[in-house]
């Protein structure tokens, strides 16, 4: 038996050290998981409470600018570069104005398109599936101008994702730049951007996404790669490298900043699709067409078009009326019947007829003061960001002025060392003149010194070596005439 210390304790076992040990253990773990139960259930409750303040603070979705373009258009084109460069003017002219939707629609018609035989591939598995009619193919060159129309829209740093090489893109690098304001530079600051769900790993309900800056953005969603998003920055003016955010409606930055955000592209199979299958619920609430056989526009009184959601339509090279002939489903002659209003935007046109692209620049022009939104774009606090204006080019200013730094201290250092290699050329010719100057002058005036120099070298040579003075050359040849001198030849 171990004696027993009077005053101490026992030694402990350790056995019983390491289940004092594993208790400490779990209970600090039971204290951890308390903590992080009571800071989840904190942010639940602080999310909770700014969903509730933003339902209290949530603006009015703005008025949209819908506009209906038919896509055999580029048909009327006379070479692949003129069909791109028609979809360009159409793009540009839609971001000018701040259309918010874009629909190509088919004005030639199922029934046409067969007669004629013109771009119209049929899908007529009919027969195949027993009778299950499927809808038609698209046109290819609805489908061509619905394609240009989505490239220009993208940002540039999202196309190589979405838009790979493509015989319609052909020549889409001739089109000029949209410029709009979601196409943001890396450079540029603002709240919101365009990004692509990368397949970078995140953590469990976070996704990556590529926003066209240098490090990816983690969001609070998890989505499959692949996806276009938009993206609300936080803390954007911080200079972090973990940049976080959160995806977000593409309305969003309209509704709340009343930025101008790009538009949507929406294919029609005829004139009828156009208002069957509009993305608003309600549908459009006014619908304007546009002919030479409206009312003229000049007789419109200002801000007399109220909207929530507007609809303009142009028609084709044959205008309105053929492509209402060519409808199966429209059992109306009259165009007119088809919209509110039927409005001539250029009266009195010295051409006999105005190219689709051209009635567009024309007709949104003259229909702005006529236009009275029921929820009107108001930009913002968009002063306190870098966001891209008419005169940015794209061009960093301090690389222009470091550019140029490095450009002139190049062109002094050449300078400079063009002007040490003249003086020292200078000095060369100088130096070799007045060498050249000395040796003329010793000659003349002490040729007997070379002849001591010469005698005197032949005393050093051999005597089988026999060295004649310069001097004494000319006592050596007789005076008189050698004679015919050919027997040496």
């Amino acid at each position: 038996m171990p004696p027993v210390l009077i005053g101490k304790e026992p030694p402990k076992s350790w056995k019983k050290i390491n289940e004092e040990r594993k208790a400490l253990k779990k209970q600090r773990k039971q204290e951890k998981l308390l903590k992080e139960l009571e800071k989840n259930s904190q942010s639940v409750l602080e999310e909770a409470k700014a969903n509730v303040e933003g339902a209290d603070n949530i603006k009015a979705d703005p008025s949209t600018i819908s506009i209906a373009v038919p896509g055999s258009i580029l048909e009327n084109a006379q070479s692949a570069e003129l069909r791109s460069y028609v979809a360009g003017q159409i793009a540009r002219a839609a971001c000018i104005f701040r259309v918010h939707e874009v629909i190509v629609f088919d004005d030639v018609g199922v029934a046409t398109a067969r007669e004629t035989k013109r771009n119209y591939n049929s899908d007529d598995e009919e027969k195949a599936n027993g009778g299950d009619s499927r809808p038609p193919t698209v046109r290819s060159s609805c489908l061509q101008l619905a394609r240009i129309l989505q490239y220009l829209e993208c940002p540039q740093y999202l196309r190589k994702f979405f838009f790979p090489l493509h015989k319609d893109l052909k020549y889409s690098g001739l089109l000029n730049p949209l410029d709009t304001p979601h196409h943001l530079r890396q450079q540029n600051v603002f709240l919101y951007r365009e990004g692509i769900i990368s397949d970078k790993k995140a953590k469990d309900g976070h996704s990556y996404v590529n926003v066209g800056l240098l490090n990816d953005v983690l969001v609070n969603k998890a989505i499959e790669p692949g996806v276009r998003v938009t993206v609300k920055l936080d803390n954007v003016k911080d200079n972090n490298k973990k940049l976080r955010g959160k995806i977000v409606s593409p309305e969003e930055p309209r509704r709340e900043t009343g930025i101008y955000w790009g538009y949507s592209v929406r294919i029609a199979h005829s004139i009828a699709e156009i208002f069957t299958k509009g993305p608003y619920a309600g549908g459009y609430d006014l619908t304007i067409g546009t002919s030479d056989r409206g009312t003229n526009v000049h007789e419109v009184p200002n801000r007399s078009y109220k909207f929530n959601h507007l609809l303009i339509v142009f028609g084709g090279l044959k205008g309105l009326e053929e492509a209402l002939a060519n409808d199966e489903k429209l059992n109306v002659d009259d165009p007119a019947l088809l919209f509110d209003h039927y409005v001539n935007v250029l009266p009195r046109q010295g051409s006999r007829t105005i190219r689709t692209e051209e009635a567009l620049l024309i007709a949104l022009a003259a229909l702005q003061e006529k236009f009275e939104p029921s929820v009107p774009e108001v930009e913002e606090k968009l002063d306190e960001y870098q966001l891209p204006r008419s005169d940015d080019t794209g061009i960093r200013p301090d690389v222009i002025k470091s550019n140029k730094k490095n450009k002139k201290r190049k062109f002094d250092e050449h300078v400079n060392n063009h002007e040490d290699n003249q003086e020292e050329h200078r000095k060369n010719i100088m130096e070799t003149k007045t060498t050249f100057e000395n040796s003329i002058d010793e000659n003349q005036h002490a040729p007997s010194e070379a002849s001591r120099q010469f005698n005197n070298a032949s005393s050093t040579i051999d005597d089988d070596f026999e060295v004649v003075p310069t001097n004494e050359i000319k006592s050596m040849v007789p005076s008189k005439d050698l004679g015919d001198l050919s027997r040496f030849d």
